[in-house]
């Protein structure tokens, strides 16, 4: 073997040891078992990965040390393979308020009837009175789909959700989150190891739009309303999939991935079903920069720059305006440029 093979060799080796001790590691230490000792396990697998690496560095003169070092280890990786598989998403947990009922819709033909549609009722953040709705759509009255872009922590990451406007009732937005656990907060890393469940809020935009515009004040979030274009037969393709899918996690739970399976990349998951779908971009990852993708494919219109289409979708101050006004939806979209000059009929 060549000087130049074995130090790729040596390198690969490396990579694969060090990569496989940090997610193992992060692993015990967000998903080990609670009542057990969760941190020490994780310290324990670091350990047993540094002992590895170290060993691989002593292999011409200890090698029995070197091959006993990657037996152990390499037990201890199946074993952690074995028990991570194991790890299964569940519906049965103490949810906290806001994702404490999961969303279905019955569908017949054109009509589609949407139970669990959440409309709160908040004086803060926490502060809240419950509320769930029934509607029924019909989808020959399906005649746009909306995205808000919503910022909180610089340009590069934004929550995505979209809403579903009909001709003649307020939009239906549909947020794909993470589900928590009463007293669980949210965090990108521990998302990476099956902390949470997959969910969609199905609700109304005075409800997940107004808590973000109005109600959330550590940190303050921004709100981003685009117009998309599209065809009327895949708006309909794409509302079919979401409820395909919120139906099926009734009985069959996922968990949310940070990276994989979270609010744009399942969105992109979702428009695989229309022909016209945009391919996969780093854009979709760094969720702050998809509206300006979007505007790029021509998803958005091309008659503003996009820098000023920016400026003139950011609703927070309508959304201000309007608060709990009945007809929320129609004001934060007031003045909203039109797609290539089309105007839309009034939302009701």
């Amino acid at each position: 073997m060549t000087s130049i093979a074995r130090f790729v060799a040596r390198l690969a080796f490396v990579l694969v040891i060090g990569a496989t001790t940090l997610w193992g590691s992060l692993a015990l230490h967000y998903a080990g078992p609670e009542d057990g000792p969760r941190n020490l396990l994780a310290a324990g697998f670091a350990v047993l990965g540094a002992g590895c690496l170290l060993a691989s560095l002593l292999r011409r003169r200890h090698a029995r040390l070197f091959g006993a070092a990657l037996g152990g280890y390499t037990v201890a990786l199946l074993v952690l393979l074995a028990w991570w598989h194991g790890i299964e998403p569940s519906n049965d947990r103490d949810w906290r308020a806001e994702e404490s009922r999961l969303p279905y819709a019955t569908i017949d033909g054109d009509l589609v009837t949407v139970y669990n549609i959440r409309n709160f009722d908040y004086r803060t953040e926490s502060d809240f009175t419950p509320g769930y709705v029934e509607r029924r759509f019909d989808l020959r009255r399906l005649e746009a789909i909306d995205l808000s872009a919503v910022y909180w922590m610089g340009p590069a990451i934004a929550h995505i959700y979209l809403s579903f406007v009909f001709t003649d009732q307020p939009p239906l937005a549909i947020s794909i989150e993470a589900r928590k656990e009463r007293g669980e907060q949210y965090s990108s890393l521990a998302g990476f190891f099956r902390q949470y469940e997959l969910f969609y809020v199905v609700a109304d935009e005075r409800d997940v739009t107004r808590v973000r515009t109005n109600y959330r004040k550590d940190p303050p979030e921004q709100v981003y309303l685009y117009r998309l274009r599209g065809k009327p037969e895949n708006r309909r393709r794409i509302f079919l999939e979401y409820f395909r899918k919120i139906n099926a996690l009734r009985t069959e739970p996922e968990f949310y991935n940070t990276l994989t399976t979270n609010c744009t990349t399942v969105i992109w998951q979702h428009s695989l079903v229309n022909p016209e779908h945009l391919p996969f971009s780093w854009k979709i990852l760094a969720s702050g920069y998809l509206p300006e993708y979007l505007y790029e494919a021509g998803v958005l219109g091309n008659s503003l720059p996009f820098e000023q289409l920016r400026r003139r979708s950011h609703i927070n101050a309508a959304a201000h305006a309007a608060d709990k006004a009945s007809d929320f939806s129609r004001r934060i979209r007031a003045g909203l440029p039109s797609i290539d000059g089309a105007r839309r009929a009034a939302l009701r």
